[in-house]
């Protein structure tokens, strides 16, 4: 029994975390927010595939998560930029970890050339 609660501590913020960002598109906005901050139209651009519908309700959802912020440049043209927030900033390393594991995974799995770490 005591296996199964040191498990379910270590399970639960993970699952937390993959909720979260593991669906097609979260992780994919936080990565461009990464770089710089974006006003929709760059991120519909910069993220292929995804709908301005699909992208304004993940946007919406980050924001709630406290991932991601939307911030009011300009009212009378209604320009709007978005841009991680401390929080959202914290999961650098996270996606770095996940970045490794992936080039180490293809390399061991899949046999391609191993390419460049950060």
């Amino acid at each position: 029994m005591e296996n199964y609660s040191e498990c379910k501590i270590y399970v639960r913020p993970v699952r937390d975390v993959i909720d979260m960002i593991g669906n097609k598109w979260k992780l994919p906005i936080i990565i461009a927010l990464g770089f710089k901050d974006h006003r929709f139209n760059e991120l519909e651009r910069q993220i292929k595939g995804i709908t301005p519908r699909m992208l304004s309700r993940e946007l919406k959802d980050l924001e709630l998560n406290k991932l991601v912020r939307r911030i009011e440049i300009n009212s009378n043209s209604g320009t709007i930029k978005y841009s991680l927030t401390e929080h959202g900033k914290s999961l650098d390393n996270v996606i770095i970890a996940m970045r490794s594991w992936g080039i180490d995974y293809r390399e061991k799995i899949m046999g391609t050339k191993r390419v460049e770490k950060i």
